[in-house]
């Protein structure tokens, strides 16, 4: 299993943020309503058929506004679980967990929608060959959480962010002068990790002999994927990006590209279903 991948530093910095938001001054509701002394048990309960992500922040999140409550999990990140399942049941003051509940839920329920989607797609190319990649297009300031997430779903990570790899696309082209023009300034800064964006086979051609180390073919059907692959004979690796649903990626996983980026896995994603149900 992928670590979580947020420090505790992380981890308080994202509740500050959460909380500040949400509970701002305070909870007026609960500190009106609900007795101080008060105390609730409650589980969260899957309500559909899903694939968890984000448990590990939930008992920080409850904690944060009640350091001794209870909490105990009956369900992991990466388990595929059914309608009906116990995730996990906390025991604490009444007027934190009611507080808490919302933060809490948002978070699990977003990273599991990501989860649940990735295992979607990569159970569609099964038994292809090809490995399902994220890809940069995350929400602002959840990036890590978004791929950890789909790490959770069976995919791989692909750029974390601009600053660990190279990759040419056609701005950086149009810029540069030509594809050879390109590579060549990557490598002249002494970069090996460097992946040019193709969008026809001449592109194909140009990036292969100007040494780039992959390609990330860009919108190509099917038949024009086979023959940028017969171009490249296996020398360098092959991602196929573009176009790319539940509906097309087996069949673009069956031309024998090594790898699919699908930007809808964490830009796209529709939350899960879940509840807390309070006794």
């Amino acid at each position: 299993m992928t670590d979580f991948p947020l420090s505790q530093a992380e981890i308080d910095a994202f509740i500050d943020v959460a909380f500040a938001e949400d509970i701002a001054t305070g909870d007026v509701t609960c500190e009106t309503v609900i007795p101080a002394d008060a105390r609730l048990t409650a589980t969260m309960n899957a309500r559909e058929v899903m694939v968890l992500a984000g448990l590990p922040l939930t008992a920080p999140i409850f904690r944060r506004l009640d350091p001794e409550c209870t909490i105990e999990f009956f369900a992991q990140d990466g388990d595929k679980i059914d309608p009906g399942t116990v995730i996990m049941k906390v025991e604490g003051k009444a007027r934190a967990m009611l507080s808490a509940e919302r933060t809490a839920l948002n978070i699990v329920q977003h990273l599991s929608g990501i989860a649940t989607l990735t295992r979607q797609y990569v159970d569609q190319i099964k038994g292809t060959g090809a490995t399902l990649l994220d890809t940069r297009k995350t929400i602002p300031g959840l990036r890590k959480l978004g791929k950890y997430a789909t790490a959770m779903g069976g995919a791989k990570n692909h750029r974390m962010g601009l600053f660990d790899a190279v990759m040419i696309k056609d701005n950086h082209i149009a810029v540069a002068g030509s594809v050879e023009k390109a590579v060549a300034g990557a490598k002249a800064a002494g970069r090996n990790d460097i992946q040019v964006e193709c969008d026809t086979l001449e592109q194909v051609r140009e990036a292969v002999s100007a040494g780039a180390n992959s390609l990330l073919l860009d919108n190509m059907p099917p038949a024009m994927l086979r023959q940028a692959r017969a171009i490249v004979d296996g020398a360098i690796p092959c991602e196929a990006s573009g176009g790319v649903n539940l509906h097309t990626i087996r069949s673009i996983a069956e031309t024998g590209v090594d790898y699919i980026s699908v930007g809808r896995l964490t830009q796209s994603a529709p939350a899960v279903d879940i509840g807390l149900d309070f006794a």
